[in-house]
């Protein structure tokens, strides 16, 4: 199972962090950068004026992981202007082995996709970059654990609830589970509370219009939101 972060020394029990972490389902750590990050800010908009100042803005309120997805135009751009700037970025909504090498090659750390996807997968692990598979029945994770997955995205998280990843712990206590799809500042902490290891945050966090607007203040005050509501504490 390949990590959410920089290719590391399978033998080395430490992140890159210094810190020691669980043994994932293969015998190695699990994903160190979800571990840290239990949020990422899952980017659809029709136009992005600064990719790199909104994963500025993002940080400034505590999310410092970026999905921008291929239902946004130019996505290539945008990961290359935020990567070169050096934010963490990753690239979802891929389909398709061709978009995934091209995700890579603009700069993409990490690769996300809706449902389970074997050719993504599998240029995942040629490049060496961790894929998040989209699944939803416990049959369809046990494919995605199956095929690489660093970890698995349960989607559409809301139709389900937060008590579904309660239930999915059950057979599999060792899969990183991600709560993708109607996540908000108001249930993203009983996500992480039954069993979540990570939440994507969508137009909760980055609605398209002020993202197309630029309005950078907004964001940072979205994002500072969501993430104080992730900490809270359920009952």
């Amino acid at each position: 199972m390949t990590e959410l972060s920089a290719p590391t020394d399978p033998s080395d029990p430490t992140d890159p962090h210094g810190r020691t972490g669980p043994t994932g389902l293969s015998g190695r750590r699990g994903p160190s950068v979800l571990r840290d990050e239990p949020v990422i800010a899952v980017v659809r908009a029709p136009r992005i004026p600064d990719a790199a100042a909104l994963c500025a803005a993002l940080a400034e309120g505590g999310i410092n992981l970026t999905e921008f997805t291929y239902t946004t135009p130019n996505v290539t751009d945008h990961l290359l202007r935020a990567s070169k700037a050096g934010w963490r970025v990753g690239v979802g909504t891929v389909l398709t082995a061709e978009q995934a090498r091209r995700g890579v090659g603009a700069g993409a750390s990490f690769l996300v996709t809706p449902g389970c996807r074997p050719e993504v997968a599998e240029a995942a692990a040629d490049a060496e970059v961790p894929v998040v598979l989209g699944a939803l029945t416990p049959t369809e994770v046990a494919h995605a654990v199956d095929l690489g997955a660093a970890a698995v995205k349960i989607f559409p998280a809301r139709s389900f609830g937060p008590g579904y990843f309660k239930d999915l712990r059950g057979p599999y206590p060792d899969v990183p589970l991600v709560a993708s799809g109607g996540v908000n500042a108001g249930n993203a902490a009983e996500f992480l509370a039954h069993g979540a290891l990570a939440v994507c945050a969508g137009t909760d966090v980055v609605p398209p219009d002020a993202v197309a607007a630029g309005d950078w203040a907004e964001i940072t005050r979205r994002a500072r939101a969501f993430t104080a509501a992730c900490a809270r504490t359920v009952p």
